[in-house]
């Protein structure tokens, strides 16, 4: 799949692979990285982007890759977005940075855009960071000041990021947790997902732990990301609001990879038609460029005052142009488009599960955020290989299960393509 220099192909065809992978260039890399990067970042397989444009990505020696993970959910836009692309370049040439300790014009309509989207009918006011860790840490700060209680609720298979306060709600791997101990204090795990789980939170969090009167808030991915892609069943989210109102307690909503149209709704708790009391956001919601933001009702926010929070880089200028852009292509398409080609990447998905019932376990999701469950980490882990092998990039998400998260401009003959490089990889996974 040859085309001109500076020209990523966009129209479908399988991915160009003119070298073995890794080849020359990336081996080479590779190893200088090895000399000089702290050895605690995570590296899935050996792909070296370079350039970007849609949903392809050409690596250091010049293979194009379908890409079917968007920077782990980020590019919701696609690569290289032309209309971000120019928002980009029109603020860096007016202004990079200027700390939100004073008044920038961008950094309050970037709050007023994403009040306005919120998923939550009151008035709502924003705070703005640099990425989903420090949404949810803000989230949990603004939660035990606003209700003076002590005590959070997050869920097992929960990923809330990597800073303490985040990494103590963590519980999707148990090596995130160790060697850092103690955690943030005050802080529990319940089971996830089913309805019947509900009754945990009677039988022991409030008869044996902790009286609801000290709880501040109960954190959830409406999807849970990190943790497999596992989506809750019917009643379970809208239970979670019951006991939240029943008790006084803050719910809150981590959308980081569940949120910015993944699900065809701008929010993945919208799904269930339930309000959160504050939503955390980053990722998609500025198509790559670092930008976090929590967001919560207005008779929340205003119980702190100047000093109680804040940041230095939070609501960079150059981000907050970026992310009205990708706002405007969200709600001008890219949502619909994502519920389009989920319609048909899970019916394909699960033709290839009835294929392998034996290596398939389960297909789920909603929208362009899928997982595909596997009967091992090591088929998991074979298929993300061999996806890559034929060009096709995608990645695990808990110890089973394949996600399958590509930018929301995806074409339906990439999704095609997509299903069919995929499915070969399973294919040779099954095999084996």
């Amino acid at each position: 799949m040859t085309q001109a220099p500076g020209k990523l192909a966009q129209a479908p065809a399988v991915p160009h692979i003119v070298t073995e992978l890794p080849g020359p260039k990336a081996r080479a890399h590779l190893e200088f990285d090895r000399q000089w990067t702290s050895p605690s970042v995570p590296r899935a397989y050996p792909v070296v982007p370079v350039r970007g444009e849609g949903c392809t990505i050409e690596d250091i020696d010049g293979n194009l890759f379908l890409d079917f993970n968007a920077g782990i959910a980020v590019t919701s836009t696609g690569h290289c977005h032309p209309k971000v692309v120019r928002a980009i370049q029109d603020q860096a040439g007016k202004l990079l940075h200027y700390s939100a300790d004073f008044y920038l014009p961008i950094y309050a309509e970037t709050c007023a855009e994403l009040a306005r989207i919120a998923p939550i009918k009151q008035k709502c006011r924003v705070f703005l960071g640099n990425s989903g860790t420090e949404a949810v840490e803000g989230s949990i700060k603004l939660a035990r000041f606003a209700t003076r209680r002590q005590y959070l609720v997050a869920f097992l298979g929960a990923f809330h990021g990597r800073s303490y306060g985040s990494v103590s709600l963590t519980a999707s791997k148990a090596k995130y947790h160790t060697g850092f101990g103690p955690m943030l204090p005050g802080v529990f795990h319940a089971p996830f997902g089913h309805v019947a789980d509900l009754r945990w939170f009677d039988d022991v969090l409030f008869d044996k732990l902790v009286s609801p009167e000290e709880v501040a808030a109960i954190i959830l991915e409406p999807i849970q990301g990190e943790g497999g892609y596992v989506v809750p069943e019917d009643g379970f989210i809208q239970g979670l609001r019951k006991i939240c109102d029943k008790h006084g307690i803050l719910l809150i909503a981590d959308e980081v990879q569940s949120g910015a149209g993944r699900t065809g709704k701008m929010w993945a708790i919208q799904n269930w038609d339930v309000e959160p009391d504050i939503v955390a956001t980053a990722k998609g919601i500025a198509s790559g460029m670092p930008l976090g933001a929590f967001i919560a009702r207005d008779s929340l926010m205003t119980k702190w005052g100047p000093g109680a929070h804040g940041t230095t880089y939070g609501g960079n200028p150059v981000a907050c142009a970026a992310s009205l852009a990708t706002i405007k292509l969200l709600e001008g398409g890219l949502m619909a488009n994502a519920k389009a080609r989920g319609d048909e990447l899970l019916p394909g998905l699960r033709a290839l599960q009835a294929r392998f019932p034996s290596v398939i376990r389960d297909v789920r999701g909603i929208g362009l955020m899928i997982g595909v469950e596997f009967d091992s980490h090591e088929r998991a882990a074979a298929v993300e290989w061999g996806s890559f092998q034929r060009g096709l990039l995608v990645l695990e998400a808990g110890h089973t299960v394949v996600r399958i998260s590509p930018p929301l401009v995806i074409t339906a003959e990439e999704a095609a393509l997509g299903l069919k490089l995929f499915g070969e990889a399973v294919a040779e996974a099954a095999a084996k």
